[in-house]
């Protein structure tokens, strides 16, 4: 064969070796748009290279942030199994040094180079003689390396190969960033349905409508977050003489709080079905309470309101069981009563409640809310506070219970402005007839 039928069989020879790859990063480019599952996409593509570059072993190992290490995703070759229980400290052997320095690095001859590690190979009886190792980055961000290593053929690798592989780390950072976005993209799409879950739960046990009490002016509004909390209200007609007041606010939010909230309602209505005449206002405390410590785990913890009122005597019994204490605006004199005596907050510890009572007047105001109100904040993270619900509630002293509940809630939107609200809000009044 002559010389010139040499270069052309040369020539010939390159030209399908540049096909072949140029095939290879085209079937790459598609499969990272595929649905398949990220592990399996990476070890395909790694098995790909191993044999489009003639190695005898490939390997993608994948960089951990929160320990700073490198652990070996893909592994291939005869010793792959092996090599995959290993993890690398950046700075150590040529992985850990391209991943340090972000650069690629061609190696001819491994042991001759100060960088290498040889306790991979002793550990593994692998003889590791020539290598290319390229960072996987995306978007300035190190994701991992890939490595190949020794050609099979004996030779060794060349800056075409290097070029190859780092057009295929590009690749698979592109598949590894689509991956994370998806991953992200699920976990927003879970929390929505969380949240959406959580919504219904509450709103199913919230009361479809509230009683008409001849001698009273009732009012609520509960205004849920984007991330849906866990306050719960209640009034109920215990019998002709009787109405309960119930507020809670459960310590989290999303669907752990609203199932909470559940247990909550079924226990109030459980006991309501057993209750005896006269009603135990401590008796249902109590209870509540014991319900919740043997249920709930003790890091969920509820504070309430209960109110009884007595429409034969006009007296208020109030129990405060660690919540916001609620607020007695006294129509003949302007004074601010808070009722605060109870005990501490529900599902901690099975210690005693106390109540107390106080004689609404008529044109008195009761006030009961959850902390979301107080605490909601503006885009300079500033709680309204109480002394800006205590002047509300005064300023509108002679409106109705509709229309003091208006009034709150015009002026705490207009506090938290543009703030994204960070919990349920949730009022009640009640006007003394």
């Amino acid at each position: 064969m002559g010389n010139r039928q040499i270069e052309q069989a040369d020539a010939v020879a390159q030209l399908q070796s540049f096909n072949e790859r140029l095939r290879f990063l085209h079937t790459i480019s598609q499969e990272i748009s595929s649905k398949k599952p990220l592990p399996r996409l990476l070890s395909e593509i790694m098995e790909s290279s191993k044999l489009l570059m003639g190695a005898e072993a490939s390997s993608l190992l994948l960089y951990d942030r929160e320990d700073s290490r490198l652990f070996f995703s893909v592994a291939t070759g005869d010793m792959g199994e092996l090599v995959k229980q290993f993890t690398i400290d950046m700075g150590q052997g040529i992985a850990g040094w391209v991943a340090q320095h972000r650069e690629p690095l061609v190696i001819e001859d491994c042991y001759e180079d100060p960088r290498f590690n040889p306790e991979f190979d002793k550990k593994s009886q692998f003889r590791t003689k020539s290598m290319i190792c390229v960072p996987l980055i995306r978007k300035n961000e190190l994701l991992g390396v890939i490595e190949v290593i020794n050609k099979r053929d004996g030779s060794v690798f060349g800056p075409d190969d290097l070029s190859l592989f780092e057009t295929l780390a590009a690749h698979c950072a592109i598949a590894i960033e689509n991956h994370h976005l998806t991953e992200k993209q699920i976990r927003a799409e879970a929390l929505e349905r969380e949240l959406e879950t959580a919504r219904e739960i509450q709103q199913h046990l919230l009361p479809k409508q509230l009683p008409v009490l001849a001698d009273l002016d009732i009012d609520t509004m509960i205004i849920p977050a984007r991330m849906v909390g866990g306050d719960y209200y209640n009034i109920i007609r215990i019998n002709d003489r009787q109405t309960l007041f119930f507020v809670a606010d459960v310590s989290g939010k999303g669907v752990p709080a609203a199932l909470i909230v559940s247990i909550i309602v079924a226990c109030l209505n459980s006991h309501l079905l057993m209750a005896c005449e006269p009603f135990d206002l401590l008796g249902l405390v109590a209870s509540m309470n014991r319900v919740l410590i043997e249920t709930t785990l003790p890091t969920r913890f509820v504070t309430a309101w209960f109110g009884l009122y007595s429409h034969d005597t006009g007296v208020l019994t109030s129990v405060n069981a660690g919540h916001n204490p609620p607020y007695v605006l006294r129509k003949k004199d302007s004074t601010v009563h808070i009722l605060e005596k109870g005990g501490i907050f529900l599902g901690s510890m099975d210690l005693p409640f106390e109540a107390e009572t106080i004689q609404l007047e008529p044109s008195d105001i009761v006030l009961y809310y959850t902390d979301g109100v107080t605490e909601a904040w503006n885009t300079r993270e500033e709680d309204y506070g109480e002394d800006r619900l205590i002047t509300v509630l005064k300023s509108k002293r002679s409106a109705s219970a509709g229309r003091i509940l208006k009034a709150i809630k015009d002026d705490v939107q207009r506090h938290v402005g543009d703030a994204e609200p960070s919990d349920d809000l949730t009022c009640g009044v009640i006007l003394k007839r």
